[in-house]
Order: structure tokens, then C-alpha cells, then sequence
């Protein structure tokens, strides 16, 4: 059996939860932190989200050649973003050029559609400065929840990540869920190819069998703030379930990762903003 992965099932309660993250801040070196968020047409959200990712020193937003204004949006709010434009491939196509893209110690993967809160991301590199590699989301850990499951994904969620603990060793308690926090310098050892929203399955079961330390954190969705969903239920969990097959051969036997289609950078010089100690407080709570 794997090392336990979620604070919950290493007998980690609430009130010990925010004894890890004062511990991370004040005994440790505050790594710098790096925001990938995938965009296709996401300007209304974006108007939300991005003011309120005052605690990370950059930004890169992956856009699908958006027609609503996208790019122009973050160029206004996030002056100092790196922005990466290519043609529609997918949300782990996004991720893996964004990921290429990041300069930053960690990376948090964050939804464009504000349904993932920012506030939480200090829990998120608390626990990558207490020794983990991957700090995975979850909406079942105590603290977690979310007001946009739907039955059918619920469901098939609870199956994909039983499935991944039998097969990995594992005990997690939310497999297909995108918020993720990982360190810069693993990225090349998890070796991604993944082009759909199985991306996010591939990441962790690589990290499982290349032997990297995992934990998950609770984190609680909301609803997508305007838009429609990119996800289909049924399409994209048949690719989670490949994806999660396939992993049991090791990411090593599968060849090298495809680079993602024809990215095209813009970059501005940008200077780092301090952490808020309340938003720890909050994401601890």
C-alpha cells in the first residue's frame, strides 16, 4: 500500500491543518508560485478570477484562440501575464504548454471559470513546502465540497477513483479534479501527453508510478461562474479510464510527451506580490 496521500486518511484533522501551513510559512522558504490557467472563451470569468490572483508571481494563461475577448481581457487586468495562443486541442494540451511555459518553484493549475478559489492555493503550496511533489484537490476530503457535480459525474467520479485506488495502491478520495499544485522541477519526469481533461488523471497516476509523494487537500467547487462547461461526462470519463489503464504500464514506456500544437508566447516583465497571511487562514478554515 502507498504512503497515505490525503491529509484526512493520515489522521491530519482541521485544526492540524492550519498547524502545517503556519509551520510551511514561517520554518520554510516561500517558494514562488506560478498560476496555468486553460482558456476558451472565458472573458467573463476571467474578469473575476484574475484580479484575485494577488498571492502568485506569475500567470500564464493557454487560450484556444478564443473570439470573445479572452486575451484582451487578461492583457488589461494581468499586464505581466504570459499569455500562450494555439489552436483548440484540449484542456491537457493547454496544461502541458503551460507547464512548459511556467518559470516559477510551484505550479497551481486553476480552472478559468472561477469555480476553484483562489484563496485556497496557500493550503495548496503549504504542503509542496512540507515535502510533497503533487498536491491534488479534493471535494471529499473533510472541508471539501462542491455546488456543481452533477449526479451522473458524481458517480462516475466515486468509480474512476475507486478503480485508481485498486489499481494504484492508493486511497484518494477525488480522482477527476483540476485543481492541482505540483512543483516545476518534476514536470519532465511525469512525461504528459494527455490532450483532453484525462490530463489530470495521467498527471497523478504518473506521479504514483515514477514515486513521487502525493497529498490531497479539501477544496470546495462552486459553480462555473457564466458559460457552459467544456466537459462531457460520459466522452471524457471513458478517456480517464484509458488514460488510468494505460498508466499502470509507467509513463518511462510510453515515449516521449508530445509537445503541445504550435504555441505562440507574449510575455511582460512582472514583479512579485506578497502572500496574504489571511488567505491562509482562510483556506486552512
Amino acid at each position: 500500500m502507498h504512503e497515505p496521500d490525503s491529509l484526512h486518511s493520515a489522521g491530519v484533522r482541521s485544526g492540524a491543518l492550519l498547524h502545517h501551513l503556519d509551520t510551511a510559512r514561517h520554518r520554510t522558504s516561500w517558494p514562488t508560485v506560478t498560476a496555468v490557467i486553460p482558456t476558451l472563451n472565458e472573458a467573463d470569468n476571467l474578469r473575476w478570477l484574475l484580479p484575485r490572483l494577488s498571492g502568485v508571481e506569475e500567470v500564464v494563461v493557454v487560450d484556444g484562440e478564443s473570439s470573445d475577448g479572452t486575451v484582451d481581457v487578461t492583457r488589461r487586468l494581468r499586464p505581466d501575464a504570459v499569455i500562450i495562443s494555439q489552436p483548440p486541442a484540449g484542456k491537457g494540451a493547454a496544461m502541458r504548454a503551460g507547464f512548459q511555459a511556467a518559470t516559477s518553484d510551484v505550479i497551481i493549475a486553476i480552472d478559468a471559470d472561477g469555480s476553484m478559489d483562489p484563496r485556497e492555493i496557500d493550503a495548496f503550496v503549504a504542503l509542496i513546502c512540507c515535502g510533497f511533489d503533487v498536491v491534488k484537490g479534493s471535494r471529499y476530503c473533510v472541508g471539501g465540497g462542491s455546488d456543481d457535480l452533477t449526479r451522473l459525474r458524481r458517480a462516475g467520479n466515486l468509480w474512476l477513483t475507486r478503480l485508481a485506488n485498486v489499481l494504484y495502491g492508493v486511497r484518494w478520495t477525488d480522482l477527476c479534479y483540476g485543481y492541482i499544485a505540483l512543483r516545476r522541477s518534476v514536470v519532465d519526469r511525469l512525461r504528459l501527453a494527455a490532450d483532453g481533461f484525462e490530463i489530470e488523471t495521467e498527471l497523478c497516476v504518473n506521479a504514483i508510478t515514477t514515486g513521487m509523494r502525493i497529498a490531497e487537500v479539501p477544496s470546495h467547487e462552486f459553480d462555473r461562474r457564466s458559460g457552459v462547461s467544456k466537459l462531457n461526462a460520459r466522452r471524457d470519463g471513458l478517456r480517464v479510464l484509458r488514460a488510468m489503464v494505460r498508466g499502470r504500464r509507467g509513463p518511462a514506456q510510453r515515449g516521449r510527451p508530445r509537445p503541445a500544437a504550435g504555441p505562440v508566447l507574449e510575455h511582460a516583465a512582472h514583479e512579485r506580490v506578497g502572500l496574504e497571511q489571511a488567505h491562509l487562514e482562510e483556506a486552512a478554515g
